[in-house]
């Protein structure tokens, strides 16, 4: 089977934020003030209604400005969102605060550093998992099917039960890039080594799946990680911030042994409550990207050239099995090196319809 893909020119990470409670913003993580510094770069930072605990990537963003904003001896300012409606009034009150860099975090910002770049010519934007540029907008964006492709072929290598899932948060493509990635590395499995491991949740080919229609932890998603669980899935794999814990709490419910794979972050050290559960995470490198993004604009060489977070350059990857290495396949490990030295020469072509590029 040949794994043929649209190539993917992902841009963009939305980085910085406000570390100090705003007037009329919801509350943020209190921030760390760097000492001495007489640097005037101020970096700033608005999540998405994930809020900046979400174990997810808008508190890898933060971690990113946070160890940006130590390194410049700078203090950064961050702002949390509640709802969409809040996305507009933040990004203008960091305005109002003088802000030179104000990254936003996630596709859901788009209209609104869109348009408040284009009023606010001076100031510098970074955006994280979105493809939107300009002049003074910088993308941030990852190839997270190549890792998911990985995940997808750990899962199906580990499965008991010879099923395996997956769900998301929203039909968006980059939640749907995940699964994608995910559905193409269980059939690379099949092709290897002569199995039938079924995925459900999602396929590939139709781009029809199961979703909760938001990105919060509750009773909807949960009950979608149970449908799958149903379907006799011994691996789910939850793509959309926090909807994991739920699909958490349906397996720790289920006791039958299923398994959690993470998304953006490694689910083991992010979220220590489920790593008596968690197989592995795909990650996305959003706090080494966030890093980098903030550190160099902080230098004055800010560019809006998109930065694109693959297998090569780190920017994507799989976390350590931790407690399942003993339990996974012995010949997992170098398997995994295998494909993915393949996929990063080009000789495996990792297959998605997500019009992330």
């Amino acid at each position: 089977m040949t794994f043929s893909t649209r190539k993917l020119a992902l841009g963009g990470l939305a980085l910085l934020g406000t570390v100090t409670m705003l007037a009329g913003c919801s509350a943020a993580p209190s921030s760390s003030s760097a000492s001495g510094s007489k640097s005037d770069f101020l970096p700033c930072m608005v999540s998405d209604n994930g809020g900046f605990d979400d174990h997810s990537f808008n508190q890898l963003g933060y971690d990113g400005l946070q160890d940006a904003a130590k390194s410049l001896g700078v203090t950064p300012k961050t702002v949390q969102s509640t709802d969409s409606n809040d996305y507009n009034p933040n990004i203008r009150t960091l305005l109002s605060q003088k802000c030179s860099l104000i990254v936003t975090v996630g596709f859901n910002l788009e209209a609104a550093t869109k348009s408040n770049a284009a009023s606010n010519a001076k100031t510098n934007f970074a955006i994280i998992d979105d493809t939107l540029q300009s002049k003074n907008i910088k993308p941030v964006t990852f190839d997270t099917s190549q890792a998911a492709f990985l995940g997808g072929y750990a899962a199906a290598s580990y499965s008991k039960t010879g099923v395996v899932g997956t769900f998301g948060g929203q039909k968006l493509p980059t939640v749907t890039i995940y699964m994608d990635g995910f559905y193409d590395g269980v059939q690379y499995y099949n092709q290897q080594h002569g199995k039938d491991v079924k995925v459900v949740g999602w396929n590939e080919k139709t781009q029809q799946g199961s979703f909760t229609g938001g990105f919060s932890a509750g009773t909807q998603a949960k009950s979608v990680a149970q449908s799958l669980l149903d379907q006799n899935a011994d691996v789910i794999f939850p793509v959309g911030g926090p909807i994991y814990q739920s699909a958490a709490e349906a397996i720790n419910d289920a006791k039958n042994g299923s398994v959690l794979i993470g998304a953006d972050s490694d689910l083991y050290t992010a979220d220590p409550r489920y790593k008596s559960i968690a197989l592995t995470s795909v990650l996305k490198g959003i706090r080494q990207a966030t890093t980098s993004v903030v550190e160099t604009a902080g230098k004055g060489k800010y560019s809006n050239a998109p930065y694109v977070g693959t297998l090569k350059n780190d920017g994507v990857g799989l976390a350590p099995f931790h407690d399942y290495s003993s339990k996974v396949d012995s010949s997992l490990a170098g398997e995994l090196k295998t494909i993915k030295a393949g996929i990063i020469s080009g000789k495996i072509k990792v297959a998605t319809q997500s019009n992330v590029k």
